[in-house]
């Protein structure tokens, strides 16, 4: 597997790309190099399906993580993290999106402004894990094609902010944007 490692002190990195192709794994490729890795996990194990995916991506990360599982607050996650760690991996927007759609609007917005600003100035190196999902059918509801949308629109927004986007395919990284 062609892999990238080469991080820098404030670089943000977007690793995006379908379900099961690599994204995770090339992440944690990435946060190896650092001196002191830390891990946001935004899933929460709301059926036993769900438990059993957070259980074997624990399996998957090294001891050298420091741990954070928060669903919601991510922004005010990376900064605590950042005063002792050197790599924040955020591991994924996807479920972190989903998770914030089941809050009160007002609450959903100052969650994404929050992690707007941190990556306009971000406090460590930061790895971002997401998905690519407006790639298939459109959704037959009128919730998932929100989603979809708003997914889309965080995405797009992330990127911009990034030093770096790789999609994954295959488990290989293409180079989206690259600001070396």
């Amino acid at each position: 597997m062609a892999q990238i490692k080469n991080i820098q002190k404030r670089k943000i990195t977007l690793l995006t790309g379908g379900a099961r192709s690599g994204k995770s794994n090339q992440a944690l490729f990435i946060a190896e190099s650092a001196k002191k890795p830390a891990f946001v996990a935004t899933a929460q194990a709301m059926d036993e399906e769900m438990a059993e995916r957070i259980k074997k991506h624990q399996a998957e990360r090294s001891d050298a993580f420091e741990l954070c599982e928060e669903p919601l607050a991510i922004a005010k996650a990376i900064t605590k993290l950042a005063e002792t760690c050197d790599l924040v991996l955020l591991d994924c927007l996807t479920l972190w999106l989903a998770n914030l759609m089941n809050t009160e609007e007002a609450e959903s917005l100052k969650e994404l402004k929050a992690f707007e600003e941190l990556l306009k100035m971000p406090p460590c190196a930061i790895v971002i894990v997401t998905n690519e999902i407006g790639m298939g059918l459109v959704p037959a509801t009128a919730m998932g094609r929100e989603f979809r949308d708003q997914m889309g629109r965080l995405n797009q927004e992330v990127a911009r902010l990034a030093d770096e986007v790789f999609f994954m395919v295959s488990g290989l990284p293409l180079v989206v944007k690259t600001n070396r």
